[in-house]
Parts: structure tokens; sequence; C-alpha cells
């Protein structure tokens, strides 16, 4: 606890630092609808393929893969894995299911279609989140680098992350929108939009408020998991959270 309080303190440091510069954009998000979400699932990976909704979920013991229908929550298809495996971000790409590990320095390939285990391939780094180009992964490890992979996670490109400058760290669940990268900030209520060719922060989205404190438990844990829908839509929820938000992006103005 001690030591996400530190990182909170530190990133909200940057974020504060940011509110002056003109080159990002800031903005708010606006509810369109929600959908319920299993409270039981500590959401690390979030993302729509051929308009299907699926979700990586982490902890030791309860980490699975999950085809769900979006309208109800309930799941289609599950993948649980051994008690010894923390899951965290996931993607498709071509006919591939692609699945990170946190700490195990291994990840996961499947088939997209089928949900067949096809391999396990050595990773040398911590996983965090996980999207795709539509050409090649990139994934985040918790620091202020991206990591741009072909299908065997030999890296391409590292990319690195800064707002006005300095790094940016704690990048964790990320999503490919309309040319940029979102990323969920650790332990905060922020999302980065990144540049995927300078690694600048483009735009910061607060996210504040977003699951009312009415609805929160002991076990409501921090804002993960962005997705985009078929119709271009965007999804977002969090670690136990009891539901799943549509939100519409709103720009604020920071002197």
């Amino acid at each position: 606890m001690i030591c996400r309080v530190w990182h909170r303190a530190v990133l909200s440091l940057l974020l504060v630092a940011a509110c002056g510069n003109g080159q990002v954009r800031h903005y708010g998000v606006e509810v369109l609808q929600t959908l319920p979400h299993d409270t039981e699932a500590y959401t690390q990976g979030l993302f729509f393929h051929n308009a299907a909704l699926y979700e990586s979920t982490g902890e030791f013991g309860s980490s699975s893969f999950r085809e769900l229908d979006p309208e109800s929550g309930r799941v289609l298809r599950r993948l649980n894995f051994d008690a010894k495996y923390f899951i965290e971000g996931s993607v498709m790409l071509d006919r591939d299911l692609y699945i990170l590990t946190w700490t195990n320095r291994c990840a996961f390939v499947y088939d997209a279609d089928s949900l067949k285990y096809r391999k396990t391939v050595r990773y040398p780094r911590e996983g965090w989140g996980l999207t795709t180009d539509g050409r090649q992964l990139i994934a985040s490890d918790g620091s202020s680098r991206l990591y741009f992979m072909d299908g065997d996670f030999k890296v391409q490109k590292t990319l690195r992350v800064t707002l006005n400058g300095k790094p940016l760290r704690l990048l964790n669940e990320l999503e490919w929108i309309d040319g940029r990268i979102w990323a969920n900030l650790y332990t905060s209520d922020q999302i980065a939009i990144i540049h995927p060719r300078s690694g600048k922060v483009v735009g910061l989205i607060d996210c504040t408020g977003l699951l009312d404190s009415s609805l929160r438990t002991p076990d409501t844990d921090v804002l993960n998991g962005i997705a985009q829908g078929p119709g271009g839509q965007i999804w977002l929820t969090g670690k136990n959270w009891p539901l799943l938000f549509q939100i519409r992006l709103v720009r604020r103005q920071r002197g």
C-alpha cells in the first residue's frame, strides 16, 4: 500500500505540471451508457475483436481469459490458468491471441478463433498492457517505455513516453484508438493519449468519479481497461468494478 501511495503522489506531480502545457489536451468524460461487469474480474486487458468483447483477468489463483456477452456481462467462453500464473494484457492479431504474464517471464499464444493453445514463449520483462496497431504488438511493462514487437515477441522498436519532456511511468493497460495509443496510468484515474512515433503525451483524460463511490467496496481497485468497439465506441472499466462505461471525451480548457 505504501508503494502504491508513493506512485500515486509522484504521478500526481507530473500530471499537475502538465496542466499549463498548451500542447497537451485535457479531457473529462461523459458517460453514454453502462453495462454489467463481473466484480470478480481483476481486469488486466480489455478489447473487442470481430464485434466480440474479450477480457483477461489477473491475480495468482484466479487468472483467466474470457469472451463476454457485452450486453449482459455473461461469460461465453473462458480459459483458466494455473495458480502460478498472474495474467496481464491480451490482444488478438491476425489469427493469434496473445496473452502476457506479469512476472512469470513467459507469454501464451492461442488460436484466435478456437482459443486452442498453440505455444508458450519466453518473455524477458514484466508483462503489463498489450495492444496492436494492426501490424505489430505493443506492450507496456510499468515503466515509461512501450515495446513494439512482432508475433514472436521480438522487439522491433522501443518508444520512450514523455510528458512535457519528462518520462511518464506506470503505463499499464493499452488500446490503439484512431492512430494513438491510450494507456491507463496505474494507481490513478488518468488515461494518457500517446503519439506512436514521438512518444509524446498529446492528451490526458481525467476519469475521476467515473465509478460512483456508492458502488465501491473494499475489493474495488483502480481504473484499468480500455476497449474500442466495432462502431468506434469507447468503453472503460476497472479492476473488480461492477460496470463497463461507454464514454465520450469532453474537452477541458486549461490555463
